[in-house]
């Protein structure tokens, strides 16, 4: 694996904040909910409370992996 391998794909949601913690922040567009995890490196510019409307830059990191065997391997 290269250490040049690059960045994952940043992606961008705009609305309005329903929750914030310490580890999260939950906004709302549209009817849908985006939970982000945030931490000390998260940069925040303004006020980050209940009811702002926000954008916020994230990029997705897998939790967990779970590879199943192939449909040709359980034929066998």
């Amino acid at each position: 694996m290269s250490a040049f391998a690059g960045a994952p794909k940043t992606y961008q949601v705009t609305g309005e904040v329903v929750d914030v913690a310490d580890d999260m922040v939950t906004v709302l567009k549209g009817k849908e909910k985006f939970e982000i995890a945030r931490n000390a490196d998260t940069k925040i510019e303004g006020e980050l409370v209940k009811g702002a409307k926000v954008t916020i830059e994230y990029r997705m990191t897998a939790a967990t992996a779970t590879v199943k065997p192939a449909a040709a391997a359980k034929k066998k």
